[in-house]
Formats: structure tokens, C-alpha cells, sequence
């Protein structure tokens, strides 16, 4: 993916390199790294480091910390997509005995399997890979904090049982299976388990003084599907563009949406900020935008992807150091300045290539009750359903092939929409998940459950 500084305008670039001037300097960052995406594409890179005479270009390995959960969830949607697994399935029944087995696939994916968040003994990231040698140093002997499926709790050690999954599976390690299946595909040649040079070095800025000290970088062992990578601006850019828009080569765009739906209750603090986890992503919301990506920090350390998926913006941060920028607020406001600065221009009104008369004949006005709904169908070859007014419920909706449809998202996700007809073959009304839509508001004649009173509309001196 080459990067084409022309494609935004001065001002944006110099708005961008503004932004994450401030984040290093402000921050105290050795050095900082972003680059932004744009229709799948590289458009902006740019970076700020505390060496003169040199800064880091978009080949240059950071490591990307957690960012690795989201590679590893990929592989494991994969293995879901070759009907090898299902995501209800327990551990137990692809992975026995580990202690942990009773908590199902999605919940490992979604962190809410119950699994503490570290591991047993010393500070995993700052300690050898030869203390944890098997699943039971990992786990240690009383796994479960929480019961299974009632809340989210970030684990570790849960991503950890999902890499064994991979290779139970598979029949190769995680590292194999994750280079052969996705790295290589995407062509993301600077990404890798260990560093490969040219790479930066991890420093722990002191808190109270401008010095620096050296991280040390550990092997994580088994621990490395939860966070073992080194990674790139460039290569991150490609990643986010694959996130968004998916490759079947990989994984499909509608399984990279299942990705990108919030999967775990979120906490009430989490509520209250707008995050919520999903299979391997997290969503955040800020300002007015729905963002959706991933975080990661190891000891050196700190790097942020994520992409406004209705902006088509996606953006990769990156710094060495322990503490310090708060890379998802950059990483966010260089999302804003692109989608302000140059708003997406939408693609071009096509009509539908052909038109099904029996849809068509179900478009227009609707009630359910006294509650006004307008059905749409779309170029995409959708249904739509909305509210003609204020908020209530909305869905699009995917034909069956067989006169019904199925809902997508909201409230109807998964819920049938088909029409009812007369004896004549006139509909009658529309039966969505049981919830009766007539073309009047309770209209006269159709089925409406309770009946409709057949003295009609009246007013106040009819009472």
C-alpha cells in the first residue's frame, strides 16, 4: 500500500501533523508514528521523535501489544466460517482439559468468559515465557473470577486459549497458522512475532524528570496470540482497510461485521464513556462518531487502530514508550480532522438493476398501530424500515428468496418481515416477528390481533 501524501489537501496535512506534534511533545514520547486510510487507501503518514535528524518512517516496527487479539480473533472466525467450530460451542469440546472449558468460544472472544485478566505470578510482560510453560501456568489453579456469560472482564489469559484453539485445530502453531492465513494474503511483510530491523526500542519515560529507561522485551510463550506482535504503520494501514471492507481471501465482509457488533454487556462506567467490546474490537463512540478498532500497550509500548467506518477513515497510532499520549484521543482526532476537513463523497444515486414487482408492491407507507413507518427498497437490494418521524425502531432487511425477508440490525436483527395475503392475493398487511403493519393506521378488514372496533374513528362527541 503506497502512501500518496497528495491525497489530502495542505491543510489537512498540516492539521494532522499539528495533531500529533502535540501528542509527542505534550506526551513526552520518544517517538510517535500515524498514518491515515482512506477508501482502503494510505493517504497521510507522519511522524515526530525526539532524535534529530531522524524520524521514523511508515516501515519502522513498533510493537502493537493487544492490537494481536483482533489478528487472533480473525483466525478464529475463520475457523467458524469452515464450519469447524461455532462460536456457542464450549472450549471443552475442540480444546479438553484445560479448567477453563465450560466458557464457550464467544465468550472467550467477547471477554466475557469470567477468566481473570493476567495470569498467576510475576507481571507476565515483564517476565520470561519459561514460567508459564503450559495452559495451567497461564491459567493458574482457580481460572474463573466471574461466572460465565454475566459480564465483561478483559483476559489475557482467555486469548491465550483461543491461540491453543487455533493450533488444536489447525494442527500448526499460532504463529504458522497466522502467517499463512493472514499476514501473507493482506501482504504484511512487516508483521511479525519478533522484531525484524529497522525497529524501535521501547523506553519508560519517568513521570517527574525528562529521562528515559530502557524496557526490557520478553518472549510472551503462550501468551503471545493476547499481545505478542510487532507491527507498522503501513502494515496497520493495510489491516484497518481489511477490517472495514473485508477480503475473501481472509475473511468476508459479513463476518467482519459480526466482528464490529458490540458482544459483551458493558460495565455502566464503560456505558456511560460509549465503549462497548465485540469479537475482538472494541467500539467507542466520540464525538458524534462511532469508532471501532483496537488498543495495545506492552512495556515501551503504546499503539492504537481504529477506523470511522461510516467515514471511511481509519487511522493507526503508534509510540514507544511505557505511559504518556493517550493514543486513542489522537487517533480519534485525526479521524475528525479528515472526515471535517474533506467529508466523504458519497457514491453516485444508481437505480436498482431490476426491479421485483412483488417488493415493489410493498413499498410505500405503513403502520404498526398508530405508529407511521416508511419501507424503502434500496440499490443494494435491501429493505428498509423506518420511522417517518422522531426515533423508534428501524432495520434494513436481507431477502430470503422466497418473498421474506430477515432483519439485520436494531431491534428486528434476525426477525422475519414477509406480507400477509388475502384470498385474492391482495396483501393484507405485513407480519414482522408478529407485530402487525397495515397500510392505515388499524386498518378495517385486516388482521389485526384484538380486532378493530367496527364502529371506526370517532371523536369527542362520540364518547
Amino acid at each position: 500500500m503506497t502512501t500518496s501524501q497528495e491525497e489530502l489537501l495542505p491543510t489537512t496535512r498540516r492539521a494532522l501533523l499539528h495533531r500529533i506534534a502535540v501528542a509527542q511533545a505534550e506526551g513526552r514520547a520518544p517517538s510517535l508514528v500515524a498514518a491515515v486510510v482512506r477508501d482502503g487507501r494510505t493517504v497521510w503518514h507522519g511522524s515526530r521523535t525526539s532524535v534529530d535528524g531522524h524520524a521514523p518512517d511508515e516501515n519502522v516496527q513498533y510493537r502493537i501489544g493487544s492490537i494481536t487479539k483482533t489478528f487472533t480473533a480473525v483466525l478464529v472466525l475463520r475457523l467458524r466460517d469452515e464450519g469447524l467450530l461455532d462460536l456457542s460451542d464450549s472450549l471443552e469440546k475442540h480444546l479438553p482439559g484445560t479448567g477453563a472449558g465450560e466458557a464457550t468460544i464467544a465468550e472467550l472472544l467477547a471477554h466475557t468468559s469470567g477468566l481473570a485478566a493476567e495470569t498467576p505470578g510475576p507481571w507476565w510482560e515483564r517476565s520470561p515465557a519459561s514460567l508459564r510453560p503450559g495452559l495451567s501456568d497461564v491459567l493458574g489453579e482457580q481460572p474463573f473470577l466471574h461466572p460465565s456469560g454475566r459480564r465483561f472482564h478483559y483476559s489475557n489469559p482467555g486469548y491465550t486459549l483461543l491461540g491453543a484453539l487455533v493450533e488444536e485445530l489447525r494442527g500448526a502453531s499460532w504463529e504458522d497458522v497466522l502467517r499463512r492465513e493472514v499476514l501473507e494474503p493482506l501482504g504484511l511483510n512487516r508483521t511479525s512475532t519478533r522484531a525484524q530491523a529497522p525497529h524501535a526500542g521501547g523506553w519508560a519515560v519517568h513521570p517527574w524528570a525528562d529521562v528515559m529507561l530502557p524496557e526490557p522485551v520478553e518472549d510472551l510463550g503462550l501468551m503471545a496470540p493476547a499481545g505478542q506482535l510487532w507491527s507498522t504503520t503501513s502494515d496497520l494501514a493495510r489491516f484497518a482497510a481489511f477490517l472495514v471492507k473485508g477480503d475473501d481471501r481472509v475473511l468476508g465482509a459479513e463476518s467482519l461485521r459480526e466482528m464490529r457488533t458490540p458482544a459483551a454487556p458493558p460495565e455502566a462506567a464503560d456505558m456511560a464513556s460509549g465503549y462497548a467490546y465485540c469479537l475482538g474490537l472494541e467500539i467507542r463512540h466520540q464525538d458524534g462518531r462511532t469508532l471501532v478498532g483496537h488498543s495495545g500497550s506492552l512495556p515501551g509500548f503504546l499503539a492504537c487502530l481504529t477506523a470511522g467506518v461510516e467515514d471511511d477513515v481509519a487511522v493507526v497510532v503508534l509510540a514507544n514508550c511505557t505511559s504518556g499520549p493517550l493514543l486513542f484521543t489522537v487517533a480519534a482526532d485525526l479521524v475528525r480532522i479528515v472526515a471535517e476537513a474533506e467529508p466523504r463523497i458519497p457514491e453516485p444515486w444508481r437505480p436498482m438493476p431490476e426491479v421485483d414487482s412483488a417488493a415493489l408492491e410493498l413499498a410505500g407507507q405503513w403502520y404498526w398501530g398508530t405508529h407511521a413507518f416508511g419501507l424503502r427498497l434500496t440499490a443494494d437490494g435491501l429493505v428498509s424500515l423506518e420511522p417517518l418521524s422522531g426515533k423508534g425502531r428501524r432495520s434494513r432487511f436481507r431477502a430470503n428468496g422466497d418473498g421474506t425477508w430477515t432483519g439485520l440490525e436494531g431491534y428486528y436483527a434476525g426477525e422475519l418481515l414477509k406480507a400477509v395475503r388475502r384470498p385474492n392475493g391482495a396483501v393484507d398487511h405485513l407480519d414482522l416477528g408478529s407485530f402487525v403493519f397495515t397500510r392505515q393506521p388499524y386498518h378495517e378488514g385486516a388482521a389485526v390481533p384484538g380486532g378493530v372496533d367496527p364502529d371506526g374513528w370517532r371523536g369527542i362527541g362520540s364518547f
